[in-house]
């Protein structure tokens, strides 16, 4: 539609997740119409997340140093391992301020249609944690979709004649949701977690 840096801009803005052709012409513009120093500082921040930030070598989460900030923490117990798909959950898991454990982040979930298998994932490494005998509990916390509840039903096979205690986050309805917008799915497993009051 456009001729020169303003069309590749919006086809390189468009190759990312979630951004579609209209988001990545608007924000095409709003770059065009920005300030030169805001500018530069989104294009610095580019550059150093290439250069700095890399995969924690103990947990995958993301890190500027060999080790995640979680993995660092002394404060946290070996004890209880929880199993993300992405970083970006643990960032979620986090924020609740209820879990001291660490993490394993697996990088996706099984998915056949995509070409995703457990060889993708990082399930080997996941293994050789479990194997040093410190971790009790397994909590599972991968997406309450097909995807992820493959994952977890995986990994639960796989686990389980280790010895080890094997959980998987509870779901069910939402705060401030109405009962009748919720799928059949969602409801079912309120009731399945439903808890003595």
């Amino acid at each position: 539609m456009y001729e020169g840096a303003i069309q590749d801009l919006i086809d390189e803005l468009g190759r990312l997740p979630g951004v579609g052709p209209k988001s990545a012409q608007r924000i095409a513009f709003h770059i065009l119409s920005a300030d030169p120093a805001d500018v530069n500082r989104l294009a610095t921040s580019l550059r150093k997340v290439k250069e700095l930030v890399r995969f924690c070598t103990t947990c995958f989460n993301v890190a500027e140093s060999e080790l995640c900030r979680v993995c660092r923490d002394t404060r946290r117990t070996n004890e209880v391992l929880c199993v993300v798909e992405e970083p970006k959950d643990v960032v979620a898991i986090e924020r609740t301020g209820e879990f001291r454990g660490r993490y394993h982040v697996l990088g996706g979930a099984i998915n056949p249609l995509e070409g995703i298998g457990p060889d993708n994932l990082r399930i080997r490494e996941l293994l050789a944690r479990l194997g040093t005998g410190e971790v009790r509990e397994l909590i599972l916390a991968t997406d309450p979709n097909t995807e992820g509840e493959a994952t977890a039903t995986y990994l639960a096979l796989m686990v389980k004649p280790m010895g080890i205690a094997v959980t998987r986050l509870a779901s069910g309805l939402p705060v401030g949701g109405d009962l009748e917008y919720a799928d059949e799915i969602t409801l079912g497993r309120a009731f399945e977690g439903r808890r003595a009051v």
